[in-house]
């Protein structure tokens, strides 16, 4: 019987919580199949770093913000500093989450959330494009910019939910704006919680939407690293 084969630089990364500068070098040394394989194991699977004291903490949350959005906890995670302890932006590599300070980044992977997100932005777009949706200056230019993003975001399988605005024309927009932040107020109540200061959900159409997406993020993370070096 043909055994498994796995690559080299995969090898490397042992343990749930890896060293950011050391998973950013795998992803580059392996290629696509390392890239893939980290963007399945260390980025969407798992007990976040966060809630290592209490894990039962991030199931009961995971089933509520389910029953809220009419999803499944399962298709529920958590990316950035929050899963894996440290952070991977070039930037800030290798920094440790702080409560108090830090967010929690939330993905959902639901082909029906999606939808509607999908048709919330659509309606918002053709509002602020129309003029029937007024903005301030300010405003505006973060609207521009949310707009080109998330049409793009959209083409490639996923979108961010707060970059539609949280008015009750976009319901599912604003829905979750609301969960977000009655979330943090009730981690805030909870023993044993991390206490950030605001969080974010990123819907996804499917899991391979997800994996192309992060595969290219740990890819282009990567290569900003290296330039560095």
């Amino acid at each position: 019987m043909k055994p498994f084969e796995i690559g080299i630089a995969l090898r490397k990364l042992l343990g749930h919580y890896p060293d950011p500068e050391l998973l950013l070098q795998v992803a580059l040394e392996g290629g696509k199949e390392a890239q893939g394989a980290i963007a399945r194991l260390w980025l969407s699977e798992g007990i976040p770093s966060i809630f290592c004291i209490c894990p039962a903490i991030y199931d009961s949350l995971r089933c509520w913000i389910a029953e809220c959005l009419e999803v499944k906890a399962k298709e529920i995670g958590l990316v950035g500093s929050a899963q894996l302890g440290k952070s991977l932006d070039p930037c800030k590599l290798g920094t440790p989450f702080i409560d108090r300070r830090s967010d929690l980044d939330f993905f959902i992977v639901s082909s029906n959330l999606f939808a509607k997100l999908k048709e919330d932005f659509e309606c918002w777009s053709d509002d602020f494009k129309g003029g029937r949706l007024s903005a301030y200056n300010r405003e505006r230019r973060f609207w521009k910019s949310n707009l080109k993003r998330s049409s793009n975001n959209i083409n490639r399988g996923f979108i961010d939910a707060n970059t539609i605005p949280s008015f009750p024309e976009y319901p599912t927009a604003e829905k979750i704006q609301k969960i977000m932040e009655l979330l943090i107020l009730r981690l805030k109540n909870t023993k044993d919680a991390p206490k950030p200061q605001k969080a974010s959900i990123r819907c996804y159409t499917s899991w391979d939407s997800f994996v192309q997406q992060k595969s290219l993020n740990l890819r282009h993370l990567a290569e900003q690293v290296r330039k560095q070096l």
